[in-house]
C-alpha cells in the first residue's frame, strides 16, 4: 500500500510520534510525505520517504494527483483546527480522497483505526478493486 502523510505545523511532531510507534506496520508499505514532514519522519524512523514539495509549494497538489491517479491507498493529514490555515490543501485533498474512496484520517484517533486495520488487512480491497502494476514514482 502507498500510504502518503501531511501535517500541519503544530501536528508534525505528533505525525513523527505516531509513525515512531508504527514503524513496524509502515515498514511493510511505502510512505510519501511533504518535504518538511516527510523529512522529520524519516530522520526519527529510519523509514524511507518519497519526498514531495513542502506544502506551500505544491506539495498538496503533487500527493492530490497522485490520489486521482489511484497511486496513493491511504492518507495521513494530522491537521490543527486551531489553525488559520485549514485551507484549500485539506479541503482539496478531503474531496479527491472521497471522490476515490481513499480512506483518510485527520487525527491520530482516526489514524490509529486505519493503521490497525492495515495491519489486519483490512484495505486488502485496494489491491483488488484498483490493482497497481508499479509504486508510484516521482
Amino acid at each position: 500500500m502507498n500510504i502518503a502523510l501531511m501535517a500541519h505545523d503544530r501536528k508534525k511532531e505528533l505525525m513523527v510520534q505516531f509513525c515512531i510507534a508504527y514503524c513496524g506496520i509502515l515498514s511493510k508499505h511505502t510512505v510519501c510525505a511533504t518535504n518538511i514532514t516527510g523529512r522529520l519522519v524519516a530522520e526519527a524512523t529510519g523509514l524511507p520517504v518519497k519526498l514531495f514539495l513542502s506544502h506551500a509549494h505544491g506539495g498538496s497538489q503533487q500527493i492530490g494527483a497522485r490520489i486521482a491517479y489511484n497511486e496513493i491507498d491511504m492518507v495521513l493529514f494530522f491537521t490543527d483546527p486551531q489553525s488559520e490555515d485549514l485551507d484549500d490543501a485539506l479541503r482539496y485533498i478531503l474531496k479527491l480522497c472521497d471522490q476515490n474512496n481513499v480512506p483518510c484520517a485527520t487525527n491520530v484517533a482516526t489514524a490509529e483505526l486505519l493503521i490497525h486495520g492495515l495491519e489486519r488487512g483490512d484495505l486488502d480491497w485496494r489491491d483488488i478493486v484498483n490493482p497497481k502494476t508499479t509504486p508510484f514514482t516521482a
